[in-house]
């Protein structure tokens, strides 16, 4: 009778065992849903996207706020195929913290076409087709072409204009400015729009010159209408504005 009692309770403790591991994961599923809960979102490199956009692109789904999650589904991952994206990262800075960090794809510029802003990079290559206007890209005027395809060089004469365009871009951001338009002409001058203020850099000679000469040039013509000749321009010169009739 004793050794009867015995063995069921021998038998009784893998039950309570199990139960045990039971508990405790469950308990420990508990603490990570509770206190590893996404409460801050460190967004770096993003321009087309808002931060909030960026955070729900990577946060999606039912435990899309939890660190572990989010670990476990991009630690060996980076986040592919978003328009304007070449890709994304996503990191943990702490267990209420991430950081996701944004590698845009290189834009330098964009034309309109059919309704809708087309993108191109440094190559003339359309890296996207919007209908969503993208801050800090300049539009560009003045190209020919008759169509264009995704992931293609825009059919263009000249592809070397399309490295005019970022060089002039980037020029434009070391010396904080930003031109509504970059105009080609048919002899492939360049002219800069600025407001009413149309500026004629003419060719990419001294082009560093030129545009470095423009942010002093704007500060004195407020509100005001007109063309400026800068396709002779070096450093030092005096600079003609004529007003608009």
């Amino acid at each position: 009778m004793k050794k009867s009692a015995f063995r069921s309770k021998f038998q009784i403790w893998p039950y309570i065992l199990t139960a045990v591991i039971v508990i405790a994961i469950v308990a420990a599923i508990v603490c990570v849903l509770r206190f590893c809960k996404v409460k801050a979102v460190i967004v770096d490199g993003n321009i087309h996207y808002t931060d909030e956009m960026i955070s729900n692109m990577v946060m999606d789904g039912p435990l899309g706020d939890n660190t572990i999650y989010l670990y476990l589904k991009y630690r060996d991952r980076e986040i592919k195929d978003v328009p304007f994206i070449e890709t994304m990262t996503v990191s943990i800075e702490s267990r209420d913290t991430i950081r996701i960090t944004v590698y845009e794809k290189s834009l330098a510029g964009y034309v309109e076409y059919m309704d809708r802003f087309i993108y191109f990079d440094r190559t003339g290559t359309v890296v996207e087709s919007s209908q969503v206007l993208t801050a800090g890209i300049p539009m560009v005027t003045g190209l020919k072409f008759d169509h264009c395809i995704l992931y293609e060089p825009l059919p263009v004469e000249d592809m070397s204009l399309f490295e005019k365009v970022l060089d002039i871009s980037q020029l434009m951001d070391k010396y904080n400015i930003e031109a509504d338009r970059i105009h080609f002409t048919s002899d492939s001058s360049i002219i800069l729009f600025f407001g009413d203020i149309e500026i004629l850099i003419g060719n990419d000679e001294f082009i560093d010159e030129k545009v470095m000469a423009i942010p002093g040039i704007l500060e004195k013509l407020p509100g005001k209408s007109g063309y400026i000749d800068l396709s002779d321009y070096s450093d030092g010169d005096t600079v003609t504005f004529e007003k608009s009739d």
